[in-house]
């Protein structure tokens, strides 16, 4: 097997063995080049050890030194090169107490979490496969390398990444691999939120977002998103509805394009829904006020997984605003764009149509022309340019002074109001009609 890897990376690996030690590039870098996708990063394993591959480079930083990694500087890009090593005990489900430095490849590649990542190469050698990646590969299986208990209890956040793998290739987790999840899932509560939402958002944006529903069956959801298993355990007896409220979550994040925050905001979308669940006396379940109860948890949930205020803003409105009622009229939009804002307003097309395509056949193709003339009305008011907020009234705070009204609280009240006036009667947004309707008022 030939892998065509970039030129700097055949140049460092061909310094190191030129020096007398051997070198590879490693893992995921190896794993996407069998795929035949373009590898993010490009990883380097070497059995020199980090002072001598400093040694060996005119620029290098101590990336993670302790460890055995150094990041070779070429020409303004950086390639981690770790020296071989055997990790010690692990006493926080993450770091080894200690590394010990070998000089064989096989001892370091066992350490590694799945077989898929635990692979090397160079051309020199070919393919190092020692663990059966390639076998795995080709069947769409995720294995861990060696004990999955071991490899588990060493990091938990392995368990998340099993999952979020399987989401990125489309692959089933191996029975034992599996099984050792279950048993190791409440581990989970010793890694750090920050590094859990990298792993979440990772599967999320995956091209199987639904495959979250293998992270709730193991029991991860329960550690990490408890609010979730919630969802999967109610169940919605309603015309409008085929799927328990998670199934039907899954459902939607697949039909939404791979956008963090669509996707965030799908998974959230319907989180109050077991909070506010009712059932009318004919036995049809309702969820009034889900919306606004499901904004204030998904800020609370955001907050406590240490996702950054923006993508905390944008889910959160993407929740409460997406199953309201727009009018669908020019002025409704107008009005609706304007209190949504503009960025979430043609978000939630994308938003609504994928929670349409989630429901059961009921009424279905009147929803989705709804949407499809709300999207028309929205274009034509792009088209023609028409204002949607403050900063496109044809006046300013500063006009307002020269009129001779003081500067104050008053200023804000009164291009409020013009901007009422103006998303109903667009027209109406000129300089001259607008500074009249001001004198006129005074």
């Amino acid at each position: 097997m030939h892998i065509q890897m970039p030129d700097k990376v055949h140049k460092i690996i061909e310094i190191l063995e030129t020096a007398g030690y051997e070198a590879y590039a490693v893992g995921g870098c190896v794993r996407d080049s069998i795929l035949g996708r373009e590898p993010n990063d490009w990883d380097i394993t070497t059995s020199a050890k980090p002072e001598e591959t400093k040694r060996l480079f005119a620029r290098t930083i101590d990336t993670g030194i302790k460890h055995g990694t150094v990041t070779v500087m070429l020409d303004k890009e950086g390639f981690e090169v770790t020296t071989y090593r055997i990790d010690g005990i692990y006493e926080d489900s993450r770091h080894p107490k200690e590394v010990t430095f070998t000089a064989s490849l096989e001892e370091d590649l066992k350490r590694r979490d799945f077989t898929v990542n635990a692979m090397a190469y160079n051309e020199r050698t070919g393919l190092v496969d020692i663990f059966g990646g390639l076998a795995d590969i080709d069947q769409g299986i995720i294995r861990c390398v060696g004990n999955a208990e071991e490899r588990f209890t060493e990091d938990a956040l392995r368990m998340l990444r099993a999952v979020r793998f399987s989401a990125q290739l489309g692959y089933e987790i191996e029975e034992k691999t599996k099984q050792a999840i279950c048993r190791l899932a409440s581990n989970l509560k010793k890694i750090s939120a920050e590094r859990i939402q990298a792993e979440l958002v990772k599967l999320v944006i995956s091209p199987h977002p639904h495959y979250l529903r293998t992270a709730y069956e193991t029991g991860i959801t329960k550690q990490i998103l408890p609010e979730f298993d919630i969802c999967m355990e109610t169940n919605q007896n309603n015309p409008h509805h085929c799927y328990n409220v998670g199934e039907h979550i899954l459902h939607a994040m697949q039909e939404t394009a791979p956008d963090k925050v669509l996707r965030l905001g799908m998974l959230f979308h319907d989180v109050a829904k077991p909070q506010t669940l009712s059932i009318d006396d004919e036995g049809i379940t309702h969820n009034k006020g889900h919306a606004e109860l499901g904004e204030k948890m998904t800020r609370q949930i955001l907050r406590r997984l240490k996702f950054d205020n923006d993508t905390i803003d944008k889910v959160s409105k993407i929740v409460l605003y997406h199953d309201q009622e727009v009018g669908l009229t020019p002025s409704g939009v107008r009005r609706a764009v304007n209190r949504m804002g503009e960025e979430i307003f043609t978000m939630l097309f994308a938003v609504q149509y994928a929670d349409v395509l989630a429901q059961s056949d009921y009424l279905r193709e009147e929803k989705l022309q709804k949407l499809t003339y709300k999207k028309e009305i929205y274009e034509g008011i792009c088209q023609r340019k028409e204002c949607l907020n403050l900063k496109d009234l044809a006046v300013t705070g500063s006009d307002l002074i020269a009129l001779g009204i003081p500067a104050g609280r008053q200023i804000g009240v009164i291009l409020n109001d013009l901007l009422d006036i103006v998303l109903e009667e667009p027209a109406r947004n000129t300089r001259e009609e607008l500074l009249r309707i001001c004198k006129e008022k005074r």
